[in-house]
């Protein structure tokens, strides 16, 4: 491995649309409260790609439910363990508990304050959330933004150490001067 990559869902984008679907209805209904960034994945990197699928080790419920704090889609997480985690490690416990440290060490800066920012671009979200976060750098954040401008995910960028590093091309996502938009979803 040559570092890993945490995916970070920008919820209230995501549940645009879907706060009706009985498939997201955790995530998105509101009864259940409303989320920020939810965790995608813990993905872990070999220079060009994402290695995928390297065993088919099944996931316990038990083994799930302290992670529905960190992302609300059960099977979100056995999906993703399945297709990464078990290119990291043979235990769905250790991808988790992993994941679980990375994503409870951010701070979170207000992106509700953020979204209001006149001029709003994909490098002030960068700078926003590297200045909240001691340690991290605008580089190492790649922000990815739907083809109409509105911010979809965090890729938050480590070398195999799990410290932050500069985002190759494929991460780093848009452009510092791209115009974004965050989804209050208020």
């Amino acid at each position: 491995m040559t570092g890993y990559t945490l995916a970070l869902s920008w919820s209230p984008e995501f549940c645009r649309f879907r706060e009706d679907n009985q498939r997201h209805s955790r995530q998105c209904s509101g009864k259940q409260g409303r989320f920020g960034f939810t965790v995608h994945g813990l993905w872990p990197n070999s220079g060009r790609t994402w290695p995928q699928w390297c065993a088919r080790t099944p996931v316990s419920t038990d083994v799930l439910k302290p992670n529905l704090c960190m992302s609300p889609d059960a099977s979100l997480l056995a999906r993703q363990w399945q297709k990464h985690g078990s290119c990291m490690t043979r235990r769905p416990a250790t991808y988790f508990k992993v994941t679980r440290i990375l994503y409870n060490g951010l701070r979170w800066p207000d992106f509700v304050r953020i979204s209001r920012e006149d001029d709003l671009t994909a490098g002030t979200i960068r700078t926003r959330f590297a200045d909240a976060n001691p340690g991290w750098f605008p580089e190492a954040v790649g922000v990815h933004l739907d083809r109409k401008g509105w911010l979809e995910e965090l890729r938050l960028c480590y070398d195999k150490r799990f410290m932050p590093e500069a985002c190759d091309a494929r991460r780093y996502g848009a452009k510092e001067k791209q115009a974004a938009r965050i989804w209050r979803g208020l």
